[in-house]
């Protein structure tokens, strides 16, 4: 097997400075795509296209926790998916995945919920498939500075202000779209309990953009050798603070509010108000992060194209927890 030891993506200043204008072009396109075709059969093809990735998805998150509760003699046997293209020297490998009997069992149990959501459409199977794509999201991807987060946020923040405030093309997109691409939470849950249908919405990109922009997030803090919880609860605080303003004034006002609106002033002003606090505003804005894969950062590459599983992605990182020491002398494991 051939073992990959690449980083999560890493999102430059460029990248950042795009993503908006990319954002607002896919939004319009959806639009456009619901305005002149029917909006059930568009439904029903995104709805196997979210069912496949969303099993995927939320295999892969429960993986390292469904690992404890197997017990020690569990029959567990290892398998490898290959495919390759050509033959002798010039053969390639398409896919290359190996997994176990714990990574199937993960999948099955996931393919109950994709089957719940694809059936019931239910906001719970659909808040699972959420969840799972915004950790997905937030390990695949990689911010090397500061600088590049606040661009992310601020062109995000202008972006998510036009397509709500200045059209209903966002509004009526998020209406419309029957994917597991928002988080819905039931306002009359008390009155009708799990058959509730009456929901507030929140999309995933209000959730993994400031997480992964949030300026607690960069890794500065940890080439000051300092105390690097301070930012990351600072920034817990900040996004906590948004999304409460934000449900605050939707309330008030009853109408739609762009989450990002309240979030990206919260994310970027809490925690830079602590770095003037401490002193360290010049060095969180020069700092850039090196090639190494920080201790924090998820070990995670792209599917297909790795080798290895979940599980021994776990037993891996429980092992260097236990030998800080030889932590920075190892090279990084592949999934």
């Amino acid at each position: 097997s051939q073992n990959s030891s690449e980083m999560p993506e890493t999102i430059t200043s460029r990248d950042a400075a795009r993503f908006p204008i990319v954002a607002s072009c896919t939004l319009l396109g959806l639009y456009l795509f619901f305005k002149i075709f029917s909006q059930e059969y568009i439904n029903l093809l995104l709805s196997m296209y979210f069912f496949v990735l969303g099993i995927l998805a939320l295999s892969h998150t429960i993986s390292p926790m469904m690992n404890r509760f197997f017990p020690a003699n569990f029959p567990n046997k290892q398998y490898q998916l290959l495919f390759t293209q050509g033959s002798g020297e010039s053969k390639e490998e398409i896919v290359n995945y190996e997994f176990d009997t714990k990574d199937l069992v993960c999948l099955a149990l996931s393919s109950v919920v994709g089957v719940w959501y694809l059936l019931r459409k239910h906001w719970i199977a659909n808040n699972l498939f959420g969840l799972a794509f915004s950790l997905n999201g937030v390990e695949l991807l990689h911010l090397n500075n500061v600088s590049t987060g606040c661009i992310l946020l601020g062109g995000l923040f202008i972006y998510d202000v036009f397509w709500v405030f200045g059209t209903n093309v966002m509004v009526t997109v998020a209406k419309s779209f029957e994917a597991p691409i928002k988080l819905v939470f039931p306002q009359d849950l008390l009155e009708k309990g799990l058959d509730a249908d009456n929901f507030a919405m929140l999309g995933l990109g209000d959730i993994v953009i400031p997480d992964l922009s949030s300026l607690g997030s960069a890794p500065f803090p940890y080439s000051l050798k300092k105390n690097t919880h301070t930012y990351f609860y600072t920034s817990f605080v900040a996004y906590i603070f948004g999304l409460g303003l934000t449900i605050f004034i939707m309330h008030i006002f009853k109408h739609a509010q762009p989450a990002l609106l309240y979030l990206v002033p919260a994310c970027i002003g809490f925690p830079l108000l602590v770095a003037l606090a401490k002193g360290e505003v010049t060095e969180m804005f020069s700092y850039e992060s090196s090639a190494e894969i920080l201790p924090h950062t998820p070990r995670l590459t792209h599917f297909p194209t790795v080798s290895g599983s979940p599980a021994s992605l776990a037993d891996s990182m429980q092992q260097k927890l236990s030998c800080p020491r030889r932590r920075r002398q190892q090279s990084p494991s592949a999934m």
